[in-house]
């Protein structure tokens, strides 16, 4: 007999953990070489509902490190790409899509309390303080990513605000959030290697290091949904 999707999940985490990731909504706002990445380890998980956030397309130099780009993807909108891609994975899940860049200017466009995580893929700092001050006001849990460019380690680690290091978008954020009454209690995931000197104006990148961010960003969000579970069960 065929098994069916998520049955080897299931067998590591339970009828109530596939339940639980069935019932989660989760927003990734930037769908590039870490939100994209963080998005698929979702959809894979089981996540029934997903928010995706970006308003960019699909450019051929995002091929040597972003999963939603692919010769055939390019100059598709990244969340019509990455909308394609979990549907083709779990045609169960529902997927709402937001043509957007987040910056002050377009918060409000975008409810974030209809979510129970909200995972911090952007790129620039006025993005990331807005987004984090807005999810901290309505209550909703955030992981935010750090600098990934310009690194050839993957060595991450989730920590607070507060104990970042090294990282100078980490620095910014933390200078910005503070700026709004915030310097801890958000969850940031980092690396104390120190960037690498890339060329031009644009952060060098290669294919595994943001995948590996993604990916422990999503890890993160899923084992606090089961155990908020596991919690509520008593």
């Amino acid at each position: 007999m065929q098994e069916k999707f998520g049955t080897r999940t299931e067998a590591l985490i339970g009828h109530d953990g596939t339940r639980a990731l069935e019932s989660a909504a989760v927003l990734v706002c930037g769908l590039g070489g870490v939100g994209g990445y963080a998005l698929e380890a979702l959809a894979r998980a089981g996540v029934g509902r997903l928010g995706l956030l970006d308003g960019d397309v699909v450019e051929e130099s995002n091929l040597n490190r972003q999963i939603l780009a692919t010769t055939r993807t390019v100059g598709m909108k990244k969340t019509q790409a990455g909308k394609e891609r979990v549907l083709s994975v779990n045609p169960g899940c529902v997927v709402e899509t937001y043509d957007l860049f987040y910056l002050p200017a377009t918060a409000d466009e975008v409810d974030l309390s209809r979510y129970d995580w909200v995972i911090d893929a952007v790129d620039t700092v006025a993005a990331k303080v807005e987004l984090i001050c807005r999810a901290k006001a309505q209550n909703v849990n955030i992981v935010s990513s750090m600098g990934t460019g310009n690194k050839l380690s993957a060595d991450f680690v989730i920590k607070d605000i507060s104990e970042t290091s090294v990282c100078p978008l980490a620095r910014a954020v933390r200078k910005g959030l503070r700026e709004r009454g915030i310097e801890r209690g958000v969850d940031a995931l980092f690396s104390l290697e120190k960037p690498h000197t890339g060329e031009g104006r644009t952060p060098a990148s290669i294919s595994y290091v943001p995948a590996v961010a993604g990916l422990q960003m999503a890890g993160h969000v899923i084992r606090a949904i089961l155990s908020s579970d596991t919690e509520g069960k008593g």
